[in-house]
């Protein structure tokens, strides 16, 4: 009997469409990490006054017509108690 050996030509990695999809995914998320720090450096968020959290403090709670939808908003998020036995 006479044995045949089938060579297949071996090409380089880079030349595998397999490689390419494994490499763009981690290549994808370096790129959007260095967007966000481009966005983060560049529009920094603004300083705010000392007296910005009490004006925001007085002008809350101004609006009578919100009222009835808060209480009820508070009251659903709160746990119910268990019954006393």
């Amino acid at each position: 009997m006479k044995s045949t050996t089938h060579s297949v030509p071996v090409s380089p990695w880079y030349r595998h469409g397999m490689v390419w999809m494994l490499l763009s995914g981690p290549a994808l998320v370096i790129v959007a990490s260095l967007v966000t720090a481009y966005i983060a450096i560049s529009s920094p968020d603004p300083v705010l006054a000392n007296d910005a959290y009490e004006f925001g403090q007085q002008t809350q709670g101004v609006e009578r017509s919100h009222l009835p939808a808060q209480k009820a908003r508070n009251h659903a998020a709160t746990p119910a108690e268990a019954p006393i036995r």
